[in-house]
């Protein structure tokens, strides 16, 4: 909803400032398709170079992500604070032996399946699973466990920043490539010089509109993108974050409680359950159990 937001404004008081000043719309509209193709065109096949097609891809799904915002809600924070302790408390009273149904096959397990939007993050699965794996083949030491977990949200968060990258260096770019749409708008203005000087003037004024448009998409749109796409990763990525910490807690032989507790205490501040919720909510399991 903010980027809908913050484009009404970027054109409204742009384009709205420059006509209460007393300029004509006139010859940005007529020569706006011609070096809004010249420059969209160039960016994104630029873009299509520098970049394989899976990254591409996710520049897409990107676009995507920075309309819907995060993933992850504050219900989301809940729910995984509720799986976790339903894990530690099965671990802690019955074994590793208990939980190895769930690990081997989550998607049948009754436990997984009470928490769906987890369940379909691959990665969330995967990271909860194989630390549990871990543990059942006795690696239970604190540190080692820990920059092993840490490694693989590294090589993760890493991977989904790469669309990041390569849309803010297309906006790096789109300045210079306003100038050659511009230089390419005096060519033409060149070429009519023997023309009135009220033509002349509106053929300059077009070219000028190219080196306008590469400067307004970059820094006016497709940075504030880029930046906005890093926070929902950087805010998606503390998600993984309270899996380690519980993890690494148990691993430390905390009573179950305590780990979540731990996990809860990372949560980010905006989507933090209250201490009381999470305790009602871990009475309700143990007695459901």
């Amino acid at each position: 909803m903010t980027i809908l937001i913050g484009v009404v404004m970027v054109f409204g008081l742009v384009f709205g400032g420059f006509m209460l000043s007393g300029g004509k719309m006139d010859i940005v509209l007529h020569a706006l398709p011609y070096e809004g193709m010249m420059i969209g065109g160039a960016a994104i096949g630029a873009f299509v170079i520098a970049n394989s097609f899976s990254v591409v891809k996710s520049a897409g799904k990107g676009f995507g992500k920075v309309i819907k915002g995060p993933k992850w809600s504050a219900a989301d924070y809940s729910d995984l604070l509720a799986l976790l302790f339903e894990m530690a408390r099965i671990y802690k009273t019955k074994g590793i032996l208990e939980l190895d149904p769930h690990i081997e096959a989550p998607k049948e397990s009754d436990i997984f399946q009470r928490y769906p939007r987890i369940l379909a993050d691959h990665f969330a699965i995967d990271l909860i699973t194989d630390s549990f794996r871990m543990l059942a083949m006795q690696f239970d030491d604190r540190f080692q466990t820990e920059e092993v977990i840490n490694r693989k949200i590294r090589k993760h968060h890493k991977e989904s920043l790469v669309p990041v990258g390569a849309i803010q260096t297309m906006a790096d770019g789109l300045p210079a490539i306003g100038i050659v749409a511009a230089v390419l708008g005096v060519i033409k203005t060149m070429s009519s010089i023997d023309q009135p000087p009220e033509i002349l003037g509106g053929m300059i004024g077009g070219a000028l509109v190219g080196t306008f448009l590469g400067v307004f998409l970059a820094y006016c749109i497709v940075q504030p993108i880029a930046g906005r796409l890093k926070q929902i990763e950087e805010e998606d990525h503390a998600y993984y974050l309270i899996i380690r910490d519980v993890f690494v807690a148990m691993v430390s032989d905390h009573p179950p409680n305590i780990c979540i507790e731990i996990g809860r205490g990372n949560i980010p501040t905006p989507k933090q359950p209250d201490f009381y919720t999470v305790e009602a909510s871990q009475k309700e399991l143990a007695q459901a159990a």
